[in-house]
């Protein structure tokens, strides 16, 4: 095959390679782990002590117990502060995760068996330790909460068709992906003329891939909060959102790292590595060999 073919098809596997890469990580997320239950908890479980986290959770409750047992505005504050105390409590924490857990249940259970209704979540476990705390208090009237099995809309029943097909080619794409990406730079490596451009070039690639997956993690980032009705809450969304990410956010640097790491190494023993040949044809060359047309002569004293 000739020089400039090879290199031609050098360059567009190695490209594409590139390209796939923060789409592969990106489908791997989701697939290892978005869709994991326990590393979904597990990821979810430290916003439990952030305090944005708390202030919005305490906010969204005690509204609704206000709203369910219909008290006065003197009596709004006292539920606040109740709820806000609760959530300090490690009972808030272990409801915490029982919800989530029901929460990341629910929406896989509808994304794979093809129901077509809205996700709900019922809250009144909440409920039920909510009021439990304000009894315990003593403050009036915490009896008379009632403890109903209120379904919540976690997931629209209108979005639940898009994401079940989203959400079914990205279980494919995240093992399928990496590994095309994966081939397609070894093939690239292998046809081409010099092999030390070629991983040159595949490490800046992949380089550039990690800082655009990076890019795209803060850009949506930025859109998400954008979306949100109530600014009142960017921050404990925030919060969730770069709990959720942190996973990608580490896998773009490594990317970034290891893709520079490589190229310069590649640079260096282009720059400064000899061969080993090299070293031998310069102590050769030191020595100039005698010329057979003019024989050496000995001279005796």
């Amino acid at each position: 095959m000739p020089t400039r073919l090879r290199n031609a098809l050098s360059a567009g596997l190695i490209a594409l390679a590139c390209l796939l890469v923060p789409f592969g990580a990106l489908a791997a997320w989701v697939a290892y782990g978005l869709a994991d239950t326990g590393r979904y908890v597990t990821t979810m479980a430290p916003l439990a002590s952030d305090p944005d986290v708390r202030e919005a959770i305490a906010d969204t409750v005690g509204a609704g117990i206000v709203q369910e047992t219909g008290v006065g505005p003197p009596m709004r504050t006292f539920v606040r502060d109740a709820v806000h105390s609760f959530t300090r409590t490690e009972a808030f924490r272990t409801v915490w995760d029982a919800g989530n857990r029901a929460v990341h249940d629910a929406v896989l259970r509808a994304l794979r068996d093809g129901s077509e209704g809205a996700v709900t979540v019922d809250l009144a476990p909440l409920t039920a330790q909510v009021k439990d705390r304000l009894t315990q208090d003593h403050v009036p009237l915490a009896h008379r909460i009632p403890v109903r099995h209120t379904e919540v809309a976690v997931l629209p029943a209108e979005d639940l068709n898009r994401l079940r097909k989203g959400y079914d080619v990205l279980e494919v794409a995240g093992f399928w992906l990496p590994v095309t990406a994966i081939a397609l730079a070894v093939a690239g490596i292998a046809v081409a003329a010099c092999r030390r451009r070629a991983v040159t070039a595949t490490a800046l690639g992949t380089a550039l891939g990690g800082a655009f997956l990076g890019l795209a993690v803060a850009i949506g980032r930025r859109l998400t909060l954008a979306d949100l009705p109530d600014a009142a809450h960017h921050p404990a969304a925030g919060a969730v959102y770069d709990a959720l990410t942190a996973t990608l956010r580490t896998v773009s640097w490594l990317l970034v790292v290891l893709g520079l790491t490589v190229a310069l190494g590649c640079w260096l023993t282009g720059r400064y590595g000899r061969p080993l040949g090299f070293w031998r044809g310069g102590r050769a060359s030191a020595a100039p060999a005698p010329d057979p047309a003019h024989p050496s002569t000995r001279v005796r004293a």
